[in-house]
């Protein structure tokens, strides 16, 4: 079953005018994921916890449970890392992700055999999604874009003082405000700011790279 919460577009501007685009779509898929967790948490398992490395938590409608190997995670979840810790989830049929130090991840639309979207609210993530098993894509918002993911294994997060995302396999596309890029494997772009857009993709080099990767095992 897929849970949709929507209203009118003047609902949206009236609680976020000052907001760009992106700051909007991440304020209101915190209101769905509060309505979404209250109402079908229980009926609504998203995956389960891989494995975890010092503090690992979920976070739903204000309470808070640990995390352990093999523990189940819900729609509406925020799951989180404490520092020097680290967290890996298995969601629905096609999706592994993992979170580094100080992280927290929205679990605010999924469905088990398809897509869905995961809101990256700080820190770093390094997502695999298989098209093949699921047939559709991934969207990861956070407030510096949107990234659109099918068939890839994507990193994103804070990297050489701004927010940078980076694809190991396949590619994405990254939104900012205004402009959209497409990235490919080996090649990442960098987000100032949010509200900034994204730069023309680019080679990481190997150190960059290996810092990436790192931050989320």
């Amino acid at each position: 079953m897929r849970i949709d919460v929507s209203f009118p577009a003047s609902f949206y501007w009236a609680i976020y005018p000052r907001m760009n685009w992106v700051e909007r779509r991440v304020a209101l898929a915190g209101l769905g994921a509060t309505l979404i967790g209250r109402r079908a948490r229980s009926a609504e398992p998203a995956g389960e916890v891989q494995s975890v490395r010092g503090e690992c938590y979920a976070l739903t409608a204000d309470v808070r449970r640990s995390l352990a190997t093999a523990a189940a995670v819900f729609i509406g979840d925020s799951v989180g890392t404490g520092p020097q810790s680290a967290l890996a989830l298995h969601l629905g049929e096609a999706t592994n992700v993992r979170l580094g130090p100080e992280a927290r991840l929205r679990i605010d639309r999924f469905i088990i055999n398809a897509g869905g979207t995961l809101v990256l609210e700080r820190g770093a993530m390094l997502c695999e999604h298989d098209a093949r098993a699921s047939g559709n894509e991934m969207n990861i918002l956070s407030p510096f874009g949107l990234i659109a993911v099918r068939g890839t294994s994507v990193w994103g997060g804070p990297s050489n003082g701004v927010f940078g995302v980076f694809v190991q396999r396949g590619a994405v596309t990254v939104t900012g405000r205004r402009k959209t890029v497409l990235v490919v494997s080996g090649f990442g772009t960098n987000i100032a700011y949010p509200g900034d857009e994204p730069t023309a993709p680019a080679p990481w080099g190997a150190a960059r790279i290996k810092s990436a990767l790192d931050s989320v095992m």
